[in-house]
């Protein structure tokens, strides 16, 4: 199997900003439904792996770009311009997270002012993953202006997002919390993404241009796919079979690589219509 590398720092900013924003929701949700003060400051305490990799995204997004300065050009059309619209959304989670994170670790976040917080970075988030989407649903791209793009992106904000704070929960050793439903969302996420994965693979051979069909940008899309299912079937059994920190890291680590093989397969099918596109 031979596999390009189709364009590494967006594949790492979207599936780990996507990862962060489903982490987040589900730290939320907890931190709002749970009163004992150790679980809360555990959870606190974990928030900061979610923010280091939402970090790590933002910096390998700005490779992307070229040069930091250019990051700052991007905010020039909030507004007009989705990618103007999605880093400015993104900033202001990031700004907003880890603000609500730093009073948090210092005990100076008031548990009824640090609900709303919560409840209002989470909705940011969730309009940061809208913006992220809608920047790829190009009219000239037909590969990616489709409802399949939504899905794929969606599911990992589901599946990056579950095995990311659920690694993190359960390392906590006196949680109050409980999280029995995670892994079966993981694993619903995962059949949802299995039969997305092979819709897709049917539809691209209807997709083609007057040179080209989208089948030959992708040559390896049966093989990626299954070994991208297969590293999420054997993340979905780790979830349900144990707690051990050390097999829910290996969870989280296969589930990420798993979407990152995805989103590299995404960027590979990009195709303009310049010359008549036909489905």
């Amino acid at each position: 199997m031979s596999m390009m590398i189709h364009e590494l720092p967006l594949v790492i900013f979207t599936v780990l900003a996507q990862s962060a924003v489903g982490a987040w929701l589900v730290f939320s949700f907890v931190l709002c439904t749970t009163t004992n003060a150790q679980s809360r400051h555990y959870v606190h305490k974990a928030m900061v792996v979610i923010l280091a990799l939402l970090g790590l995204g933002f910096i390998a997004s700005v490779a992307h770009l070229g040069t930091p300065m250019r990051a700052f050009n991007s905010l020039n059309r909030v507004g007009e311009s989705m990618m103007s619209n999605e880093i400015a959304c993104g900033a202001a989670f990031f700004a907003l997270a880890g603000l609500y994170w730093l009073l948090a670790i210092m005990r100076k976040m008031p548990i009824g002012l640090g609900k709303l917080w919560l409840i209002v970075t989470a909705i940011i988030g969730l309009v940061f993953m809208v913006m992220m989407n809608l920047v790829y649903h190009i009219p000239t791209v037909p590969t990616w202006n489709t409802p399949l793009t939504s899905c794929l992106f969606y599911g990992s904000v589901a599946l990056g997002g579950i095995a990311l704070s659920y690694a993190l929960l359960m390392a906590n050793p006196q949680r109050t919390y409980a999280l029995n439903a995670l892994p079966w969302l993981f694993a619903l996420a995962v059949l949802f993404i299995a039969i997305v994965v092979v819709y897709q693979g049917f539809g691209l051979s209807q997709i083609h241009s007057a040179v080209q069909n989208a089948t030959a940008l992708v040559p390896d899309y049966a093989v990626i796919s299954a070994l991208r299912l297969c590293c999420l079937g054997v993340a979905a059994i780790l979830l349900f079979r144990t707690q051990k920190s050390g097999a829910l890291g290996l969870a989280l680590l296969l589930t990420l690589f798993a979407e990152m093989l995805g989103r590299n397969l995404f960027y590979g099918l990009h195709m303009t219509a310049g010359m008549a596109i036909g489905s």
